[in-house]
């Protein structure tokens, strides 16, 4: 099996998104006016108008104002990294709804929402600290 995965998301603006997702380091592309693509790791992120994902989704997208659909995690290397990244989030217009802290002692973390409600967190995890079974 393939280790490839693509995630498909709905947006309002397919350029602002675009603009969006550059802005924070997912540098990427329009592909015509309807979509654009971007690669994380071995991942492919498209970006699709509404009626376009409903289309061939055959179901309505979710409204990510009143609900979440799913939660994107992202691997950080450092503490560092997601504080910079998150600064990069909000000066992109994202919107912050977990501010960077410690978890358990071994995880630091911090979550955010693009332009459409999309949540996205990107984490740390400080294996050397973490619990041993």
């Amino acid at each position: 099996m393939s280790q490839k995965i693509w995630i498909n998301l709905p947006v309002k603006d397919v350029v602002k998104s675009t603009t969006f997702f550059n802005e924070i380091g997912f540098h990427g592309e329009n592909v015509g006016n309807e979509r654009a693509q971007f690669v994380i790791g071995q991942t492919m992120i498209l970006l699709f108008p509404d009626a376009s994902f409903e289309k061939f989704t055959g179901a309505k997208t979710a409204d990510t104002s009143h609900s979440a659909e799913v939660i994107f995690s992202i691997g950080a290397d450092s503490r560092e990294e997601v504080d910079a990244f998150i600064q990069k989030v909000e000066f992109a217009g994202g919107t912050i709804f977990g501010k960077p802290g410690e978890t358990d002692g071994w995880m630091y973390g911090a979550g955010f929402a693009d332009l459409d409600g999309h949540r996205w967190n990107l984490l740390y995890m400080d294996e050397s600290k973490m619990p041993k079974r």
